[in-house]
């Protein structure tokens, strides 16, 4: 009997083109070539990421976070110490830094207006992280089924809610899953033995392929990708009782270069912070997070299993159904590794204390391959409770959709109609994909709920979010400062302490309390204070008392959704002349 990973022959075209569904000649004209394949992958991505990714103002607090640690690395000339303002931030690595101030240094030098301000430039490496992991998803998929399989599974990362989310933010975790998949894509093949023996250069291909990918994901977000792929290789050494097969990946040059990658900005960071950098990186970052809830964000487990079924929208509606297949194929080399790469990472998640919907999203890929080679092999489970998970199709696109608008009238109190066409369409599609789903089949639904999926994000990514302006009042206080024709402004802030204000007013910001915000304007000309309503009446009686000359500008009305309450920022200058 077939497994689910046993690669079977491309499929023929029954008709013409012409005649096929508009959605599967996509996946027919992919399927062509390994080039078809790429370039419909990459399209697929950017309409997926692409919508918000300039418009919307950077968001609190990690990004800003980020971001601001980059710019002060362009601003100092600092590329090793990484700090936001004098705080340090030795959470984690330097690699996403280095690739977010690339993107900045050739954004100044292609004349981007602004560009140490420009947050979509701090974003690129996470697009590029995130379409590099489709890719790469489609590569590795490569190794267990058929090319259309592999499309599908590329597909469904592109369309998945939570790959969008972190396509378009200045952080580590798009990189980081692309890295953890060309690891994984290597040592699968090692492991399947898809590799040449011997001592030619072939040999080395993988080898280099995953030392390298361990290299920068340690870069990126330290120890993370070894966690993942070594519970992994013990899981399937433990499996097969042998762990031959790891001679393949030429253990003692390989980790031997893996070092001589990460070395340098260790030896160069221990240096200049030495036990600081320690105390931060592994104390407090890493085995707090696992005792602790860090930064209330605890749950327990069956946090990351719930969440699931939203964060990998809309591959996941298929997921059950395609677990009977799956399980029974255990046995089979691939089905058990992309196994033993999604089950024992998942559940050591579940049991760490902290959590954040991210933390498993480097299992996301196997889980696609898994989904895309059942429907491919057409061995979806049929069992009538199990069928009627494809509603979920519909129902998530009818919440997604409709649920953006409500919040954009709830919150910007304007309809947003620019949205409503891209609503009514996902809708829809999401409506055929699951009333279709025996008629058409498997394939054609899933197909029709990941182009639900890319619109949904053309309409909440691209008119939604960049509409609701009140979730986003650091721009418009950067925007009152600018206004103000000052030269080089200095800025002062009282409550609201957001990175992302930091971020944009600029990275002397002040953030203190209300008399020192008053002192603060006391000290020259071209100074603003930025006082949230709850302490302006603490800055006023300190302005009075100590005979502060000032002028008030406008009030801005917003939400500080980090901190999940309304804020008015009201903004005071000092009288002096500019």
């Amino acid at each position: 009997m077939a497994t689910v990973t046993t690669k079977d022959a491309e499929p023929k075209r029954s008709q013409p083109l012409w005649r096929a569904h508009k959605l599967r000649a996509i996946v027919d004209f992919a399927v062509e070539s390994h080039g078809r394949a790429v370039a419909v992958l990459v399209v697929a991505s950017l309409l997926a990421f692409l919508p918000g990714f300039f418009q919307i103002p950077p968001m609190d607090r990690d990004e800003a976070r980020f971001a601001q640690a980059t710019k002060q690395m362009v601003e100092t000339g600092d590329y090793v110490d990484i700090r936001f303002q004098d705080e340090v931030r030795y959470k984690k690595p330097v690699g996403i830094y280095w690739m977010q101030a690339a993107a900045v240094k050739a954004g100044t030098a292609l004349g981007v207006p602004e560009a140490m301000n420009a947050i979509a430039l701090y974003r690129i490496p996470s697009l590029i992280g995130a379409i590099a992991a489709v890719l790469l998803t489609y590569w590795t998929a490569l190794a267990f089924v058929s090319r259309r399989a592999a499309v599908l599974a590329g597909l469904m990362m592109t369309t998945s809610i939570m790959l969008g989310a972190e396509a378009r933010i200045a952080k580590t975790d798009a990189v980081l899953l692309a890295t953890v998949v060309a690891g994984y894509g290597a040592l699968g093949r090692i492991y399947l033995g898809i590799h040449k023996p011997g001592a030619g250069r072939e040999s080395w291909i993988l080898p280099a392929i995953f030392w390298t990918a361990m290299a920068a994901g340690i870069l990126i977000k330290g120890p993370l990708i070894i966690l993942f792929i070594g519970l992994t290789i013990v899981t399937l050494v433990i499996a097969d009782r042998s762990g031959r097969w790891l001679l393949g990946l030429r253990p003692i040059p390989g980790f031997i270069w893996m070092c001589l990658l990460i070395l340098p900005w260790f030896v160069a960071i221990l240096g200049k912070a030495g036990e600081q950098f320690i105390a931060g990186s592994v104390g407090e970052d890493m085995i707090s997070k696992i005792f602790s809830g860090q930064e209330s964000h605890g749950a327990p487990p069956g946090y990351y299993f719930l969440l699931f079924w939203v964060t990998f929208w809309p591959g996941a509606a298929l997921a059950a159904m395609a677990a009977q297949t799956v399980w029974a194929s255990r046995q089979e080399k691939g089905a058990r590794f992309l196994l033993a790469w999604i089950i024992p990472g998942w559940v050591v998640f579940e049991l760490v204390m902290t959590k954040l919907p991210h933390y498993v999203l480097p299992a996301y890929p196997a889980i696609a391959i898994l989904i895309a080679g059942v429907v491919n092999r057409h061995v979806l489970a049929r069992e009538r409770w199990l069928t009627r998970g494809a509603s979920w199709w519909f129902v998530l696109s009818v919440i997604l959709a409709l649920g953006g608008i409500a919040a954009l009238i709830a919150v910007a109190r304007q309809p947003g109609l620019l949205a409503w066409p891209f609503a009514a369409a996902a809708v829809i599609l999401g409506f055929f994909a699951w009333r279709l789903y025996e008629a058409d089949g498997a394939e054609t639904s899933l197909l029709r709920a990941m182009a639900a999926s890319i619109l949904i994000a053309m309409g909440v990514y691209g008119v939604v979010l960049p509409s609701m302006t009140q979730l986003f009042p650091s721009a418009a206080l950067a925007q009152a400062v600018k206004a103000s024709g000052c030269a080089s402004p200095q800025s002062a802030a009282v409550g609201f302490h957001e990175p992302s204000l930091v971020f944009l007013v600029g990275t002397s910001t002040r953030l203190t309390d209300a008399q020192g915000a008053a002192d603060f304007l006391r000290g020259g000309s071209c100074r603003f204070a930025l006082i949230e309503t709850r302490f302006e009446r603490n800055f006023l009686r300190r302005a009075e008392a100590i005979g502060l000359r000032y002028s008030q500008g406008p009030r801005i009305e917003g939400i500080n959704y980090a901190a999940g309450r309304a804020a008015t920022i009201a903004v005071f200058r000092s009288d002096a002349t500019p």
